[in-house]
């Protein structure tokens, strides 16, 4: 090989290598959007999907990404701001909203029947969001999973009945492992621009 060819034969490399560098550095989230790769587990759990009474489990969701969330439907104001915001986030994705599934798990099984919940659920018209609810095992074993606190005070008085619960939702890639966290859906000025561009750049690539 004459130097000349060496020397091109090396840029050829050299630029093949860089480009593969690029190609694996990681996308730049949006300041709401925390990067939990390799800081969580894996999607898994059992549940009852409210719409259709059937079991589902974490596997029933390889191939959409999915966004994990605990909440109530009693919730006066948190969970309903959160779902609001993640619909017109879907929306904004088009035909690429089919890719995502919204999955609202309830913390407060005791009044959140199956049907009270699919009700609820119902009420936002959008098909990629998912209520389940579970037993109180599975539902301790999913937040413990996810260091997701919640806690539950019934009461004879609904005034009294107390229910708190993190307001993040996690969000999973295809294959179920754990991509980043929208810590901001209920904050009062959210970026929903950011967290937009975060989640269509997932549903387009697979990866953060």
């Amino acid at each position: 090989m004459t130097a000349r060819r060496a020397v091109l034969a090396s840029g050829t490399g050299l630029a093949g290598a860089m480009l593969l560098a690029a190609c694996h550095q990681r996308w730049k989230l949006d300041p709401q959007d925390i990067d939990m790769r390799g800081h969580l587990p894996g999607l898994a759990f059992t549940m009852t999907d409210a719409a259709t009474g059937k079991t589902v489990t974490a596997a029933d969701y390889r191939g959409k990404i999915v966004i994990l969330y605990f909440g109530y439907t009693n919730c006066p104001d948190v969970c309903p701001l959160t779902l609001y915001e993640m619909s017109k986030i879907l929306k904004s994705l088009g035909a690429k909203a089919e890719d995502v599934r919204f999955l609202f798990v309830t913390v407060d099984p005791l009044r959140d029947t199956l049907p009270v919940l699919a009700k609820y659920i119902a009420l936002y018209h959008m098909p990629e969001f998912v209520g389940l609810r579970g037993s109180p095992a599975q539902l301790q074993a999913l937040a413990s999973r996810f260091h997701a606190g919640f806690s539950v005070h019934p009461s004879s008085n609904p005034a009294d009945y107390t229910v708190t619960h993190t307001a993040a939702a996690y969000v999973f890639n295809r294959h179920g492992k754990a991509e980043f966290i929208c810590a901001g859906l209920s904050a009062k000025s959210p970026d929903l621009a950011g967290i937009t561009r975060d989640l269509r750049h997932l549903v387009q690539t697979d990866r953060v």
